[in-house]
């Protein structure tokens, strides 16, 4: 059963709309609703809140480690994460016989074989290949140049 009672809507194209739809709130190309801008001295409620934090901060300090003297590990973790820094992994020295004239895929091969046997930790031995690698880059780039070089001198004679 449909609805004979509704009336047609102004713009559904049964009746142009008698004046221009007018975005609501603002739009971007809009003049300023406050064209003075925001008037000296006013502040938001985060740097109100900040203000109140400031103030505040030695007491929340104290608590903070009193809570951790008492035994609460998790205001200890608080309070030494934000006192001592994070240690940082360190690479352990090792040794292995290691050919640095060989060819770069000869070079890696005795990292691995290192890693294999045991002598090197994967980590470290993936660090050493890494290094292998820029090292060879390197090389490669210092041989190109000298390319250059010799083939630009050929052309100038």
């Amino acid at each position: 059963m449909t609805n004979t009672t509704t009336q047609p809507k102004p713009w559904d194209g049964r009746q142009p709309p008698s004046e221009p739809i007018q975005p609501r709130g603002w739009y971007r190309g809009m003049p300023s609703p406050n064209p003075r801008g925001r008037p000296p001295g006013i502040t938001d409620k985060k740097a109100k809140l900040a203000q109140r934090m400031l103030a505040d901060a030695d007491g929340i300090v104290d608590a903070m480690v009193a809570q951790a003297l008492e035994g609460d590990t998790g205001a200890a973790s608080l309070v030494l994460s934000r006192v001592l820094p994070a240690l940082r992994n360190q690479a352990e020295r090792v040794q292995f016989p290691f050919n640095a004239a060989a060819p770069v895929a000869r070079q890696i091969e005795q990292v691995l074989e290192a890693i294999a046997s045991g002598t090197v930790a994967p980590d470290v031995g993936q660090l050493i290949i890494q290094s292998i690698k820029a090292l060879a880059n390197v090389r490669a780039v210092e041989e190109l140049e000298s390319r250059i070089v010799m083939l630009e001198a050929k052309e100038v004679r």
